[in-house]
């Protein structure tokens, strides 16, 4: 049975979970209607933030929050970086801009690491349980949209053969459930499950490639 944390999570985040998924770019994303540069522009921002996450959570690997976490083979940094350099080519760090909430949730990430650092666990629980989930099936759809074949541009989704992506899911979930958190600390990771729902449907927005999105150079 799913732990008290994880049933949370899942309920707590659902809706703007589904909100986030609606949102600009990603909504014309699932839709198909996203060309290579606005998939690239997604891509560099998402970037940024593995960036700073990952990073904080090696740093903080020993956490009694995060370190039941499965986490071995779950970073995307690398990947990111190999498909921007192959649907963008050189030089994409510089002519790709990051958007403002990118930045702001960057700013968040270093926060919560100075102040609470178990809240990592809230942005990998966002982060890695949709890449191992929604993502395997966004990747046919990023394949057709952007007229791709084989692994070009899609190490992101790569967690090398299908059945790695279940076996990852399900050590994550285990690892989720055996976070030892009493019930201020479910609310806190929660809330910032949320926090972290709110700011990609923001970022989202921001990317759309379609007129009255938000303004942001």
């Amino acid at each position: 049975m799913p732990s008290i944390l994880a049933r949370a999570l899942r309920e707590r985040t659902r809706a703007l979970h589904t909100q986030a998924e609606r949102s600009g770019l990603m909504q014309s994303l699932l839709r198909g209607e996203v060309d290579r540069a606005g998939y690239c522009a997604l891509l560099r921002n998402l970037y940024e933030i593995y960036s700073a996450l990952e990073a904080a959570l090696v740093q903080h690997r020993s956490h009694a929050w995060i370190a039941p976490l499965a986490l071995t083979g779950l970073a995307r940094t690398p990947a990111l970086a190999a498909d921007l350099q192959a649907l963008h080519g050189e030089g994409w760090a510089d002519a790709l801009p990051v958007r403002t909430a990118t930045r702001g949730y960057v700013e968040r990430i270093h926060a919560i690491e100075r102040r609470s650092p178990g809240l990592l666990a809230a942005h990998a629980y966002v982060r890695y349980l949709g890449d191992l989930s929604g993502g395997q099936v966004l990747r046919g759809t990023v394949c057709r949209c952007l007229g791709l074949s084989g692994e070009q541009g899609m190490a992101f989704y790569n967690f090398g053969v299908p059945e790695a992506a279940q076996w990852l899911r399900q050590h994550f979930r285990q690892g989720l459930g055996a976070i030892q958190a009493d019930s201020e600390g479910v609310e806190q990771l929660v809330a910032e499950a949320q926090w972290s729902f709110r700011a990609h449907a923001e970022l989202f927005l921001q990317l759309a490639p379609r007129p009255g999105a938000l303004a942001d150079p």
